[in-house]
């Protein structure tokens, strides 16, 4: 036999809610639903609710369909990339209200009522929405993280600490461990007149006046934007219903009723009522499409992925081609500035003695200054100075035998002749005799 599964993703617990036979007349009872409760501690909630759905789908193969509650966007966003990391597709996601409504008109607990305000006290926030329960149109919504549940148990905690009977915490650890005995305080004064437990720190006592005094104002501020979200929406109300762990204080529906003046309905298990309503609206058969995780799709154009590379490579191709055609004409304007130097050596010196090269002996004075080619540094001087640079010489093929050289002109293969002028007498004057 195939079941269904709602999930509730809360900040402080995930919430899974099985639906048992239903009721011959169509009536849901509050007590047709195997509730789980999961803890969250120390971990991102949406991995932590993916990871329990694939334990129960493992445990339990007859589930066919799963829904899951969501705030908004960004929260469908953030569990649609943890079901797809888990690898699970066959699940919904519905808002959190759409599951609310649902609960409430399948138990009959908003029988007649055609506007309601939804008021949902967390432990992360507060949310107020006025909707239409026939159209389940949200007219108008707000939420604010002022006045929620952990914010009650810092009140609880720093009252206790006040009092003396507890000491200040050295530590988170032994501060995350007095919120979480205030709270369990909290839950229980919503059956009980008084409750007293014990810690490292001291006792945690606290009775039922001392409670609804210390939570009177934040209560109060929370009936004071429930009345603002109503008056924004510019709707008449009929009743409020009121969700959330913190709906249980009795306190919350007393202020509600007395600002509003109108009834406050309270379910049985109201921190539930979201994942008991997304299994009501669970349907089989429903692949939720993942959210796009940032990998490359194999189904995108290869020629569309490889383009930009190939055209680094041909910008790089180009630029190493300018840099060796720089390095060329630089190879050849020394030559040309060593070339007279080496030769007119030659012409003095004795035939086996090599000429001298050496970079750091002076060349002679003259008035012929030797051509000096500059590599440029920058990109766009490289590119200048390609475009600009001459072109090696090459000689014309002609059937004229070339004129005989003077005696004055040398011959380097490859290079146009080079004449070395005379040089006038006088200039270089000669030792008197002794």
């Amino acid at each position: 036999m195939s079941s269904v599964l709602g999930v509730s993703v809360g900040a402080s617990a995930v919430r899974m809610a099985r639906p048992h036979a239903g009721d011959p007349n169509g009536q849901v009872a509050t007590n047709s639903f195997d509730l789980q409760t999961i803890p969250v501690v120390d971990r991102n909630v949406a991995e932590l609710t993916a990871e329990a759905i694939g334990v129960v789908l493992e445990t339990a193969p007859d589930i066919d369909a799963i829904a899951i509650g969501h705030r908004g966007e960004q929260h469908a966003h953030a569990i649609r990339a943890a079901m797809a990391r888990q690898q699970l597709t066959n699940y919904e996601l519905i808002p959190e209200i759409s599951a609310v409504l649902e609960f409430a008109q399948a138990t009959g607990d908003i029988r007649g009522v055609s506007s309601l305000v939804v008021y949902d006290l967390g432990s992360s926030g507060l949310s107020v929405s006025v909707v239409d329960t026939h159209t389940r149109e949200v007219h108008y919504s707000e939420r604010t993280s002022d006045i929620s549940g952990d914010y009650l148990d810092s009140l609880i905690r720093e009252q206790q600490i006040a009092s003396g009977r507890i000491a200040p915490p050295p530590d988170a650890a032994g501060l995350a461990a007095l919120d979480a005995l205030c709270r369990s305080a909290k839950e229980q004064l919503s059956s009980n007149t008084a409750v007293a437990l014990p810690s490292e720190q001291g006792l945690v006592l606290l009775a039922q006046e001392n409670f609804e005094a210390l939570l009177m104002l934040a209560i109060e501020s929370s009936a004071r934007m429930t009345r603002d979200v109503i008056v924004r929406s510019d709707r008449p109300v009929h009743g409020v219903l009121a969700i959330g762990g913190c709906a249980r204080i009795p306190l919350v529906a007393g202020v509600l009723e007395r600002w509003m003046g109108v009834p406050v309905i309270v379910p049985d298990s109201p921190e539930s009522v979201v994942a008991r309503g997304a299994a009501l609206l669970a349907r089989p058969n429903h692949t939720e499409t993942a959210a796009p995780q940032p990998v490359l799709d194999n189904d995108l154009s290869p020629a569309w992925l490889s383009a930009p590379a190939r055209r680094g490579k041909r910008q790089i191709s180009g630029a190493v081609l300018t840099v060796g055609a720089l390095a060329a004409i630089s190879a050849i304007g020394l030559g040309l500035s060593y070339g007279p130097e080496v030769l007119e050596s030659d012409s003095h010196t004795s035939e086996g003695a090599p000429p001298s090269l050496s970079p750091t002996s002076a060349p002679p004075a003259t008035s012929l200054e030797p051509p000096t080619v500059v590599v440029p540094t920058t990109t766009e001087s490289l590119l200048q100075a390609s475009a600009v640079a001459p072109r090696p010489y090459r000689p014309e093929p002609t059937s004229e035998a070339p004129p005989a050289p003077g005696p004055n002109t040398i011959v380097v293969p490859g290079l146009p002749p080079i004449v070395v002028p005379t040089l006038p007498p006088g200039i270089f004057p000669l030792p008197p005799p002794r």
